[in-house]
């Protein structure tokens, strides 16, 4: 019984998160002016110094040096990281043009001008 209990929540807590993940699909597309020419990438980190630079190059090598020629920015969004996550990111986004690093309120305002970021 407690396994069927479990259960249920667990199924309970990934059938509201399909549904918000669907909820914020439908609002970027009816809401914002995301321009269908290629591709964002949204990262959201929070006190990860230690994986970051290795995922974030890992991921720059194969969308700079593979077939992933619609990838048009990676906006890293830092959710107030007590670590240096921060600091790395600032780093990276000088190596690399496509990187931006903001904060969670400033990657709204990029999703929502989006078209902006082209021009």
């Amino acid at each position: 019984m407690e396994n069927f209990v479990l259960n249920a929540i667990l199924w309970t807590f990934a059938l509201y998160g399909l549904f918000e993940l669907i909820k914020q699909i439908i609002y970027m597309c009816t809401y914002t002016n995301m321009k269908a020419d290629g591709i964002y990438i949204i990262i959201a980190v929070k006190n990860q110094e230690e994986r970051i630079e290795g995922f974030l190059r890992s991921s720059l090598f194969k969308l700079l040096y593979g077939k992933e020629e619609y990838v048009k920015d990676i906006i890293v969004a830092d959710l107030d990281s007590k670590d240096k996550t921060k600091e790395i990111l600032n780093k990276m986004s000088l190596d690399y043009e496509c990187v931006r690093v903001t904060n969670w309120r400033e990657c709204k305002d990029i999703i929502d001008n989006i078209n902006d970021i082209n021009n």
